[in-house]
């Protein structure tokens, strides 16, 4: 199978999408506003450092956040007589199997610590870089002529309005390798009183602290300290408890920067020209590790954009005729990846909020890092995958060690909510999901089947081994026998992938068999290619593992569920059991799926599943299961379903039960549309798109999917 999953599949149409056309897709998508969004900002970004922007092209009315991956910050720890480190905190025992285990869950006698834990460290709002006008009170209303446009080919952020009758523009941009932003400023206004201003808030603990991040008003609690560097830069130490860091500035001709003398952390930059360009760089150290200039900073944004689009897979589907479908389905592709490559190639998997807002404390789930990584790989862009891949995990490592060692197991348990010192933050679902179990071993695969073959293909091998070992360790020593069934069971206590079950009950969920099946044999396959032995006791959990739960001829939620299809406990949230044939391939071992069992399952689920209810990945995963079902106009139903929302930029909307923006939403569509643009093992090169559209696709550079 390796030399089909090689394969670059073009599409029925052996024709290539060109530099231009590509071009002209993606710029056709270019996103325009006329005023600000109170929700969404328009980005610039790299993947690391994120700017978002209001309608003036800076934060001006809209306090959207400056965010990065080593912005992170403590609040001081309890004083709580026993609760004033983080070595206090003992966790929760639980019987699990005849044993007392200690579970990272919130102890009732341990509530200031397990709080702490759970909001600390949390994600900084680097600042706010916005336009003075040198009065009080001006509103977005005050300007007129407001219009704004983000051109994704170059990653330039255009923006122009009018303000007491003087025209303004402005242009944004990010360089791609530190975490710098450009601004250039045209108006006869900058000598009139215009300026920008740069301020700092202090940040909170709430855990959905969306759209905007920190409080600009609490200015007792820490300080700002202004250092003039030349007559063209400056500096600005901002220290909050212990945290410090710097914003360095530079400009171009006449300038100077204001500390503020009312107690506030607002600092103005005032310039005598009618043009002035700014370069703008975040720091944690006082000295530039990559000092740029504004041309540099635009140059390369210019050329990082250009290879983004060109170099990766691509889909074209501008000339399907008479289905507006196609150009919706476009539309969320085109901004997808642009968002994702913006918010989530990062060295750490992005939190759910990206670098957009602090959903969750700014933390990351280390379940969601499937959805958040993987487009990377099957978008052919390898490179941003490997930020994060496989060192994210050989860096929490030893605290995946050490959890599994505390609670009796071997190999290394991966946690949840965590932070880059490998924590997981307690909390009842963070320490019973097993879910994000075996995303190494899938993010493993996934790179093996798309390393080009000879020492590179040798060096993947090598650079996963120590993970994809201790992983399936972990799974195998998880599993328990149970002598009266003669099988391995995975669980209880545990919380499946729909977090809404009873963990105490809640035994061999489906996904979680078919996906801890699916790990093993990756583990296999791995010590067999290193030409190692396979360590007995992976083949023995893998061969015994509780069968596939059915209910009526549908494969159900977990075994021994009450009401499976008449309870409205039961039919909504994430409906799992689709993604054992959607995200997951048939079985490489053990008894085939039951095929006709799938789809009464994916049609139970279309029938009763509460898809109101339901947010997120959802949509994508059901999508792939109608693909490997055979119906690609469903799949294209779910991914255009109206709860499946995007904004006019592109941002998912993350609904009544998470903030906006949702990022697997944008990750999971990409990788359910790369599936149906490359195929996928055993659909023998097709593609997965509606019968009315295949004459009239173009895609270049996917791979099948496994």
């Amino acid at each position: 199978m390796r030399a089909l999953s090689l394969l670059l599949v073009l599409s029925s149409l052996a024709e290539a999408v060109s530099v231009g056309q590509r071009r002209k897709v993606v710029q056709s998508f270019n996103v325009r506003r006329t005023k600000s969004s109170d929700t969404t900002p328009l980005q610039v970004g790299n993947g690391n450092f994120a700017f978002g922007a209001d309608v003036t092209g800076l934060q001006t009315f809209k306090p959207y956040a400056i965010m990065s991956t080593w912005g992170w910050h403590n609040f001081s720890l309890p004083t709580t007589p026993g609760q004033t480190s983080i070595d206090d905190y003992t966790g929760l025992q639980m019987w699990t199997h005849g044993r007392l285990v200690t579970y990272e869950v919130p102890n009732p006698a341990q509530n200031d610590i397990s709080n702490w834990l759970r909001e600390n460290p949390h994600r900084l709002n680097l600042a706010s870089v916005g336009f003075d006008f040198g009065r009080q009170n001006v509103t977005e209303d005050d300007l007129q002529n407001k219009a704004q446009e983000l051109d994704m080919w170059t990653g330039r952020l255009s923006s122009s309005f009018v303000y007491d009758g003087s025209p303004v523009k402005v242009e944004t941009w990010a360089d791609p390798d530190s975490d710098t932003i450009a601004v250039n400023v045209n108006s006869k206004a900058l000598r009139q009183g215009l300026g920008l201003f740069f301020d700092f808030p202090y940040p909170d603990n709430q855990k959905f602290n969306a759209p905007f991040v920190g409080h600009f008003n609490l200015t007792s609690k820490h300080s700002t300290a202004l250092e003039q560097l030349t007559s063209n830069s400056a500096g600005i130490q901002h220290t909050l408890d212990a945290t410090t860091y710097y914003t360095h500035i530079s400009w171009t001709g006449h300038g100077k920067i204001t500390a503020p003398t009312d107690g506030t952390h607002r600092h103005t930059f005032t310039s005598s020209q009618t043009n002035v360009q700014l370069t703008i760089t975040f720091s944690p150290s006082p000295n530039l590790q990559h000092p740029t200039t504004h041309s540099g900073v635009t140059s390369s944004s210019r050329s990082w954009w250009q290879t983004f689009w060109t170099r990766g897979a691509f889909i074209d589907l501008s000339s399907v005729p008479e289905d507006p479908r196609a150009r919706d389905l476009q539309q969320r592709i085109i901004l997808s990846k642009y968002l994702t490559a913006v918010n989530s190639a990062s060295y750490y998997t992005p939190q759910e909020s990206g670098l957009v807002n602090n959903g969750w404390n700014g933390k990351f789930h280390l379940e969601m890092t499937l959805w958040h990584t993987l487009p990377f790989a099957r978008w052919n862009h390898l490179a941003l995958f490997r930020r994060s891949q496989p060192s994210m995990y050989h860096q929490f490592l030893p605290s995946a060690l050490a959890r599994a060692k505390m609670q009796g197991y071997a190999g290394a348990r991966w946690g949840k909510m965590s932070d880059p010192s490998g924590r997981s933050a307690p909390g009842d679902i963070n320490a019973l999901l097993i879910w994000q179990q075996p995303h190494p071993l899938y993010f493993a695969e996934v790179e093996w089947r798309a390393s080009p073959g000879g020492d590179d293909m040798r060096t993947t091998l090598a650079r996963w081994e120590e993970v994809v070992d201790a992983t399936a360790d972990f799974m195998a020593s998880y599993a328990w026998w149970n002598a009266s069934t003669g099988v391995y069971d995975l669980g209880p206590p545990m919380y499946p992938v729909s977090e809404n079950t009873n963990p105490n009950v809640t035994r061999n969920p489906a996904f979680e068999l078919a996906y801890w099946r699916f790990g093993l044999d990756v583990a296999v396959r791995w010590r067999e290619r290193l030409g190692k032995p396979v360590p007995a006791e992976w083949v023995k959990v893998r061969d015994g593992l509780a069968p596939l739960p059915m209910v009526d001829g549908t494969y159900a939620v977990y075994e021994g569920i009450e009401g499976m299809w008449t309870s409205n406990a039961t039919t909504n949230d994430h409906p799992a059991m689709a993604g054992i044939y959607g995200l997951l391939p048939p079985p490489a071992s053990g008894t085939p799926l039951d095929v006709d069992a799938l789809r009464k399952t994916a049609a139970k689920i279309k029938e009763l599943w509460a898809l109101d209810f339901s947010y997120g990945w959802d949509f994508a995963m059901l999508a792939m299961n109608s693909l490997r079902l055979g119906d690609p106009e469903q799949a294209v139903e779910y991914l255009l379903h109206p709860i499946f929302q995007f904004d006019d930029a592109g941002y998912p909307v993350g609904g009544s039960r998470v903030p906006t923006p949702y990022f697997p939403n944008s990750a999971s569509l990409l990788i359910a549309t790369a599936m149906m643009a490359g195929g996928w093992d055993g659909s023998d090169g097709k593609a997965g798109w509606p019968k009315f559209w295949e004459k009239h696709v173009r895609v270049e550079g996917f791979s099948p999917a496994m």
